[in-house]
């Protein structure tokens, strides 16, 4: 069985989240889960900076194998955006100079991974991390960027390759019918 540390990024300009975890064939934990405040710097270069300094730090003391990092989600600022890009190249930069592959999942494929509804409330997708990885509520993060990033590493860990199973569905009630042993019947 490989191990395999997975780092998550949610990119921001004031508050960027991170997350790791560790994989162990199906088990999964997390190791850290945090944010980088950038609240007190004015300068956006200085922010930029401290990204790629702070990203750096977790990579060195974790060692992923792999990084996952939230597409930045385009609303109706493109200031915005253009900011949020500029520090996510900057983790992505991180990552490069340690040679870290780089994987890039939309906001709406992490919430589907996780929740099973890409609508899902930035708060939905917290507790179900928490109850996926067996995190109690007093111990999940305070800042919602930190479990969004773990839930980028999550959902990549959701995407790596999984032995297909040998019995193929045509649909629910193909699955219904060659798994009867596992289907509760109504009373």
């Amino acid at each position: 069985m490989t191990e395999k540390i997975i780092l998550g990024i949610d990119p921001g300009t004031s508050v960027m989240g991170y997350g790791v975890i560790k994989v162990m064939g199906e088990k999964v934990e997390m190791l850290v889960t945090g944010v980088i405040d950038l609240r007190k710097l004015n300068d956006p270069y200085l922010k930029l900076g401290r990204i790629f300094e702070r990203v750096t730090g977790i990579i060195d003391a974790y060692l992923p194998d792999e990084m996952a990092i939230e597409a930045p989600f385009y609303g109706k600022n493109v200031q915005s955006m253009l900011k949020l890009g500029r520090a996510q190249g900057v983790a992505i930069s991180a990552a490069i100079q340690r040679d870290i592959p780089i994987h890039e999942y939309a906001p709406l494929k992490i919430k589907m991974a996780i929740t099973g509804n890409g609508s899902a409330s930035k708060e939905q997708v917290a507790a179900m991390l928490g109850r996926l990885l067996g995190i109690s509520d007093a111990d999940l993060p305070n800042f919602l960027d930190a479990t969004d990033a773990l839930g980028a590493a999550y959902c990549h860990y959701m995407q790596m390759g999984r032995p297909e199973s040998k019995v193929h569905y045509k649909g629910w009630k193909d699955f219904v019918n060659k798994n009867q042993q596992r289907v509760c019947k109504q009373p």
